[in-house]
């Protein structure tokens, strides 16, 4: 492992009614950055926020010489296409990912820059002392769990959303065409060296967690749909199983009336629903695997894009795009960033 020459760090940070904490958040991300030995760039993406969280982005990028790079969705897509939005945009070497939440601190990206340095393609964290109820802390590490006996990459904490990736393994990501991806997970599929950290973590001063519970199923089935198909080879074991068991269970039935006669178990009624709610659970279990599938299948033939960006916003022109300077901004056209 060689190290890893970094001439730009780009910070990506999904943005979504964050308008109480984003202040403080520029301000200590701005902090944390000038602490860097390279130049850096912010690019924070509001992913359909309905307060004025776009707004504020909108100022932070109209400021003097602003590090900030504001890209404003037409909609909320969700946090990790709004992250996949970032990447199209940002130009570092090394690119950052962050919550807008607080709740992971800017102040360890010098030490996640430090680490990239060294040659790993993706810097993973894990939190110490995490400030989540237990009802988001337990889902996490059976998540977790289900997730490196899925891919075989041992990381402990994929839910942290505070990582470092090296340029190329984020060109090799805007390069998957899928609809629906789990960064950290992608991230891992395309890296040689990987390393985690310690960092610290901190209750949510502002506002309520964006993942509600249906919000945390549909993560839950993109963890389990988005990168393996062992569900679907899970559902055929299981298949067998339950079929074979239930031949045992209908040969130990038809003993043990025989033996015991037709006033055991009242005649033989609750053992015989018993049996049809467990293989009819079962079936439901295995078509609404095979209908995530094929959701997943119809949604990419499809081939809409994943997001649409409304417009970008930079104290400094782009070589790379076309652009018109308003005010000293420059704003990129929307038709040129369907993705």
């Amino acid at each position: 492992m060689r190290p890893y020459p970094i001439n730009l760090v780009s910070i990506v940070i999904p943005v979504y009614n964050e308008e109480a904490s984003l202040p403080e958040l520029l301000r200590r991300t701005e902090a944390a950055c000038q602490q860097l030995h390279q130049p850096y760039e912010i690019v924070l993406v509001d992913d359909g926020s309905r307060d004025d969280s776009a707004d504020l982005l909108e100022q932070a990028a109209s400021r003097p010489d602003s590090p900030v790079v504001a890209v404003i969705l037409n909609r909320n897509y969700g946090q990790h296409a709004a992250i996949m939005a970032g990447f199209e945009q940002c130009k570092g070497d090394v690119i950052i990912t962050l919550d807008a939440d607080l709740q992971n601190p800017p102040e360890e990206i010098p030490r996640l820059v430090a680490q990239a340095e060294l040659g790993y393609d993706v810097v993973a964290t894990v939190r110490s002392n995490r400030q989540d109820s237990a009802l988001r802390r337990w889902p996490s590490k059976l998540i977790n769990l289900a997730v490196q006996r899925s891919t075989g990459v041992a990381m402990s904490d994929y839910g942290c959303m505070l990582r470092a990736y090296r340029r190329t393994i984020v060109d090799a990501m805007l390069a998957c065409r899928e609809r629906s991806t789990f960064i950290p997970i992608l991230a891992n599929s395309f890296a040689r060296h990987t390393t985690e950290i310690l960092v610290t973590h901190a209750e949510r001063e502002h506002g309520e967690s964006k993942y509600s519970p249906m919000r945390l199923i549909n993560l839950m089935f993109d963890l389990i749909t988005c990168m393996t198909t062992t569900p679907l080879r899970l559902l055929s074991i299981v298949g067998f199983a339950m079929a074979g068991l239930g031949v045992l269970f209908a040969m130990t039935l038809i003993f043990l009336r025989l033996v015991f006669g037709a006033s055991w178990a009242g005649h033989g009624t609750f053992v015989l629903f018993a049996v049809l709610f467990v293989f009819t659970g079962g079936q439901f279990i295995g078509m609404g695997l095979l209908g995530e599938y094929l959701g997943r299948m119809y949604s990419d033939v499809r081939a809409r894009p994943r997001f649409f960006i409304e417009k970008v916003l930079r104290s400094q022109p782009a070589a790379s795009n076309p652009a018109v300077t308003v005010d000293g901004l420059v704003s990129t056209s929307s038709d040129q960033v369907l993705s």
